[in-house]
């Protein structure tokens, strides 16, 4: 299980956008995969298992060499694919029991992706519930300390993500996301395995107002200078169905929101973001004629980002 990753911080992908989805792995893990490919994406996000679900079946050989495979396939590198580790998770728990289950499973997520060869796992960083802030930011550093131990000499990166703010959940101001990585540094001494992801819905309904180019350019200011860009490994790309500020985790269609296309054009052409894998987590289905949503979140992202219709994508894949 515990296979080591090329560093997937060296490989640079250029300078175009790595635009991809949340896709389901129901079926068999290259499912997603081949989703990925038929849609025209240039990056992935999966589970790597039931998130609903504290146990799971160790990963097989041939499932690992399978979705290796297919990445090679696709032509890209670990650096295109991102894990999303399970809601259950709450690394601030206050709980010992809960606490240990959490760092449990983590571990198993880290290990899952390390097998697979996917460069970030994104989490989130968790709730203090009945303790309070200091005591959540503390637990989690701690947390880390114990999963950095377990897995020493991996290369997959842990991306904290951001959260709307709301109740006793952590991570909803870019200083907490900051101070927390400075602390897991502090303790543990691998800054090249921990970062963030940034998700434009919860920046925006957590006050970080993204709905002009003005203020997206400002919101990634503050960004930059509470978590440095560079450290910023994934972006979750969403609209908000809630109006800024109101702490409510709610996604919609790119462009159909709150946000809306400015805010997103300044993301996405943005020179310190622009090369990171950015994920749409909008809402799935498709239009009563059968195109998938996916394609036309994903038309206007390229369109936004100045992207001909038809333009070869670096992974080899004609985008739509």
């Amino acid at each position: 299980m515990r296979r080591k990753t090329d560093n997937p911080i060296s490989k640079s992908a250029g300078q175009s956008p790595l635009f991809g989805s949340h896709l389901s792995i129901a079926g068999g893990m290259t499912n997603a995969l081949d989703e990925a490919a038929r849609l025209g994406l240039d990056s992935v996000q999966v589970f790597t298992k039931n998130q609903q679900q504290w146990k799971t079946r160790p990963l097989a050989d041939d499932e690992v060499g399978a979705w290796r495979a297919r990445v090679a396939e696709l032509g890209w590198t670990g650096a295109q694919t991102v894990s999303h580790a399970s809601y259950l998770i709450n690394l601030a728990s206050p709980d010992d029991v809960l606490w240990g289950k959490s760092i449990d499973l983590m571990t198993v997520e880290i290990e899952r992706c390390e097998a697979l060869g996917i460069a970030f796992l994104v989490h989130h960083p968790g709730a203090f519930t009945t303790s309070t802030r200091e005591a959540g930011l503390a637990r989690i550093i701690d947390a880390y300390a114990e999963l950095f131990r377990r897995t020493r000499g991996f290369a997959t990166v842990s991306c904290l993500e951001n959260t709307v703010g709301s109740g006793s959940n952590l991570g909803g101001k870019f200083e907490e996301l900051g101070t927390l990585r400075a602390g897991i540094i502090g303790r543990t001494g691998q800054q090249q395995r921990i970062g963030f992801c940034i998700d434009t819905c919860h920046a925006h309904a957590s006050g970080y107002d993204l709905s002009t180019a003005e203020s997206a350019a400002a919101a990634i200011e503050e960004l930059d200078a509470a978590c440095g860009l560079r450290n910023i490994r994934v972006l979750h790309l969403n609209d908000s169905k809630a109006p800024c500020g109101s702490r409510r985790d709610r996604h919609e269609h790119i462009g159909k929101g709150t946000i809306g296309r400015a805010g997103f054009a300044a993301v996405v052409n943005h020179a310190g973001l622009r090369d990171r894998p950015m994920i749409m987590e909008t809402p799935k289905g498709t239009t009563p004629g059968g195109t998938p949503l996916d394609t036309l979140n994903l038309r206007k992202l390229r369109q936004l980002a100045g992207l001909r219709s038809g333009e070869r994508t670096r992974g080899g894949v004609r985008a739509s």
